[in-house]
């Protein structure tokens, strides 16, 4: 890792390959819970090492599930020095579509326990950090990250072929897209625009035209540069507050502007009227659109200067002294 060349490292995954491949389909009931025990038996079994590290980084939680008797140990039991990071509102009680049953044995009122017992916590917005220290003084904003050398290292031609609007993540946030969809509709009745949904499972829009991309890692940006326009529409609630602008920073990272929600971290990522537009109502949403669609020098304009606040703001190589800084 860049910039770690003094430190060592190991990654201790609570899920193995195969029950991560499952994890979020519906069905597959047994691997599930054997994946889950057999992570239970990795966890511990690491407690047995932790004693050789000066520094343990749990993100999100040791275990999706119970208590935080790993995180206690680590940081009580044994007096490691507990690095602590979250990127999303993971205190609000919830269960995925594929796992309702999981709701209520995620013990969501374990984050606020962790964050008193952890040396330090990580968040990546202000709405995160605001909850954080509410139990921890030593709260560092490390904001979500892209590699704008190895990997988000392309930039959007805006000429070529007609103009695609897009939008990328989980099925579990699928349900922003009721924000625009009317819009999208009333766009594509005026425009020859098409809008592309890339995610791990097809959302089966009513009402607009969409063409539907299963999210596949080794095609991720080749699929994200066939969008000329990106958008992270977001409700205003605290479940999305903690969103950390990712949609948002690979756009950007790609030279495509965005047209996002004021909520969470996409407020500081996009200026408005510079790298993209803040929506916050079904007319501002077809206004913005509508410019970009119409203004093929306005959409390379906002692309390279977002492509330019990434590198500058949001790229790893810009961050690295930040998060280093966690483990001191």
């Amino acid at each position: 890792m860049e910039g770690f060349s003094d430190h060592s490292w190991e990654i201790r995954s609570f899920y193995d390959q195969s029950t991560w491949d499952v994890l979020h389909k519906n069905g597959h009931a047994f691997t599930k819970v054997f994946g889950i025990f057999l992570g239970f038996m990795r966890r511990f079994f690491t407690m047995f090492t932790v004693l050789s590290f000066d520094f343990v980084y749990v993100h999100r939680e040791a275990a999706p599930i119970g208590p935080p008797i790993f995180e206690w140990m680590i940081a009580r039991l044994f007096r490691k020095k507990l690095i602590y990071d979250f990127d999303d509102t993971i205190w609000v009680k919830m269960a995925s579509v594929a796992n309702p049953w999981v709701g209520s044995l995620k013990c969501s009122w374990k984050v606020a326990r962790i964050c008193k017992m952890a040396h330090k916590v990580s968040v990546g917005n202000d709405f995160l950090a605001e909850f954080a220290r509410k139990h921890n003084d030593n709260v560092t904003i490390c904001p979500t990250v892209v590699n704008t050398v190895n990997y988000h290292n392309q930039i959007k031609n805006q000429e070529t072929g007609h103009v695609i609007i897009g939008w990328t993540g989980t099925y579990t946030n699928l349900h922003n897209l009721q924000l625009v969809n009317d819009v999208i509709g009333r766009l594509q009745q005026k425009y020859a625009v098409q809008f592309l949904i890339i995610c791990n499972r097809d959302p089966k829009l009513d009402g607009v035209n969409y063409t539907y991309q299963k999210w596949e890692l080794k095609s991720e940006i080749s699929d994200l540069m066939q969008i000329h326009i990106g958008i992270m529409p977001l409700a205003n609630s605290d479940l999305e507050k903690g969103k950390c602008g990712f949609k948002a920073i690979q756009y950007n990272s790609l030279g495509i502007p965005a047209v996002v929600s004021p909520v969470g971290a996409n407020k500081k990522v996009i200026t408005h009227g510079q790298n993209g537009y803040l929506a916050s109502s079904p007319e501002e949403w077809y206004t913005h659109l509508e410019a970009l669609i119409n203004d093929t020098a306005l959409r390379s304009k906002l692309g390279l200067n977002g492509r330019q606040n990434i590198i500058d703001h949001y790229s790893v190589q810009a961050n690295q002294h930040l998060f280093k800084s966690l483990f001191n």
